[in-house]
């Protein structure tokens, strides 16, 4: 049997999998930043020195919350796009750069490992732009849904280098000191 499906139907099995797939893209990478206790909470980030061109804490949670739903609903495009030509590769490469996006939080707040996070930030956006260009070739839509993710992700690499360069001595900054006493 090969019949056509309604855009009724078609609609209704994007919505399905995007009631799935949103939340779970929002759910881990809001959990990805607070295992790691990302943003100015955290006291070693906060005795960081900043460039002039950082934003206020408020704009992360927002900005992160809106790409998250975006790229969430990106995803959803694809995967609802039943047989369409490289959509097994599509979902692929927003997997692995989804995988790095969730790695940066801990190891930039986590690790404190400024320039490793440097360079998994710019695989990050060459896998995104090549998620992008994935995505364009079986929905447009989804394509232009990952395009202020890109664009966050490229103010991000600037704001991590900048804070790397202006943090020469990161690791040392606000670290815990190692008690050697026994309390009694």
């Amino acid at each position: 049997m090969s019949e056509i499906a309604s855009i009724g139907q078609l609609r209704m099995s994007f919505l399905r999998v995007a009631l799935f797939v949103v939340p779970a893209v929002l759910f881990l990478g809001i959990a990805s930043g607070v295992v790691a206790n990302s943003g100015y909470a955290n006291g070693w980030f906060a005795a960081l020195a900043k460039p002039r061109l950082m934003p206020p804490a408020w704009v992360f949670p927002v900005a992160w919350t809106s790409l998250y739903i975006l790229i969430g609903l990106a995803l959803a495009m694809i995967v609802a796009a039943r047989r369409a030509v490289g959509r097994g590769v599509a979902i692929g490469l927003f997997c692995a750069q989804f995988a790095l996006n969730l790695a940066w939080s801990p190891l930039f707040f986590a690790a404190h490992q400024i320039a490793a996070a440097f360079f998994v930030i710019l695989l990050m956006i060459a896998l995104t732009i090549a998620t992008l260009l994935a995505f364009a070739r079986i929905r447009r839509r989804a394509a232009l849904l990952m395009l202020p993710y890109l664009g966050w992700l490229c103010f991000a690499a600037w704001l991590n280098h900048a804070i790397d360069i202006l943090n020469p001595d990161a690791n040392a900054i606000a670290r815990p000191m190692a008690s050697t006493q026994i309390a009694l």
